[in-house]
């Protein structure tokens, strides 16, 4: 990969918490909140979401939508030239796909993760008897999945939880029962929890950033004094409330 010169080599891969700057808006944040590309020998501008492709990176923190107006004005052409001092750069027309299923298989590779350490519960009879006896974490529910189905769940996490009453209930993944079964290699996988608070911060980190490139929010608010449960909100654009379903693919 090339190297730009707007970037020291020594803290571009390592240091989570290392600060980057978004070369098309300017924003700062967290190098996990952001995307970096990498330019290939041949010049081809790749996502690179897990910040491994060695040498210097540039970053983007913005939208799909935002990125697409971007590439269509040359803005992000000419934010890459300066970046790499006028290098020959090629980008992709399906950049802003390839992106998005890039951070789409970081979550799901992140779930299947979870879940052969045994930290990830799948199965509605499972969850609600975990979530109960207030040991769920994190609850999440496909694209498609039945609202009575989660309703039920949401209701047994705030009964374990001690938060009846409240708003609590899991999020709506932009993934539908069909690319969550594929990427798990499981049948009809529609409701998913996490049992272990550090394993709920690492699936949020990639389903922060996957929801931000699709143009929508996720909010959460501060464990409760006796450590309790997060509150884990999609805000999504739709009028319906839900989010689109995607398939999990490569390129």
């Amino acid at each position: 990969m090339r190297n730009p010169r707007n970037e020291r080599v020594s803290s571009d891969i390592d240091g989570s918490s290392a600060e980057r700057t978004c070369i098309l808006s300017g924003e700062k944040a967290v190098r996990g909140e952001f995307i970096r590309l990498a330019i290939s020998p041949d010049g081809l501008v790749l996502p690179d979401v897990h910040a491994r492709a060695p040498g210097r990176g540039a970053w983007i923190g913005v939208s799909r939508a935002d990125l697409e107006i971007a590439v269509s004005k040359n803005k992000l052409k000419g934010a890459l030239a300066r970046a790499y001092k006028g290098a020959p750069i090629t980008i992709p027309e399906d950049l802003a796909n390839r992106i998005e299923a890039a951070l789409i298989r970081a979550l799901t590779d992140r779930l299947g993760l979870e879940m052969k350490s045994g930290r990830l519960l799948l199965g509605s009879d499972r969850i609600a008897q975990n979530a109960r006896e207030g040991r769920v974490e994190w609850l999440a529910h496909a694209a498609d999945a039945r609202e009575d189905g989660s309703r039920k769940l949401d209701q047994a996490w705030r009964v374990g939880s001690e938060a009846e009453g409240s708003g609590l209930r899991g999020i709506t993944l932009p993934l539908d029962r069909e690319a969550l079964s594929v990427a798990l290699g499981r049948d009809n996988v529609v409701h998913l929890a996490l049992n272990d608070r550090g394993a709920a911060d690492r699936v949020d980190s990639q389903l922060k950033r996957l929801l931000h490139f699709q143009g929508q929010v996720i909010s959460r608010e501060a464990p409760n004094g006796d450590g309790g449960q997060r509150d884990l909100d999609a805000g999504l654009d739709d009028e319906n409330g839900a989010a689109p379903a995607a398939s999990v693919t490569t390129n």
